[in-house]
């Protein structure tokens, strides 16, 4: 299983869970299993504009690396992602 870690801000959605252990071949695959744990936790992940992206400021971090397949990016039974707001430069 793909182990889940939730910034503070949103693990109400996962229960107040640190982490959480959920199935997923692909991100996407990730999010709607965590959807059929926690409703609603899809609309809070996914962009609403555009479904095939994570929500506007939201990044994942999957095995201490950046996604840069978004939602297509392939999880491993034992990867660990980190959901966490979009850091902006200056």
């Amino acid at each position: 299983m793909v182990t889940v870690f939730m910034q503070p801000s949103l693990r109400k959605y996962i229960g107040g869970n640190t982490s959480i252990n959920v199935e997923g071949s692909t991100l996407r695959e990730l999010i709607s299993n965590m959807d059929s744990l926690y409703p609603g936790v899809s609309e809070i992940l996914i962009n609403k504009e555009d479904p095939t992206r994570l929500a506007r400021g939201l990044a994942a971090v999957i095995d201490g690396e950046p996604t840069n397949m978004g939602l297509l990016t392939h999880l491993n039974s034992h990867s660990e992602v980190h959901f966490l707001p979009s850091i902006a430069g200056g």
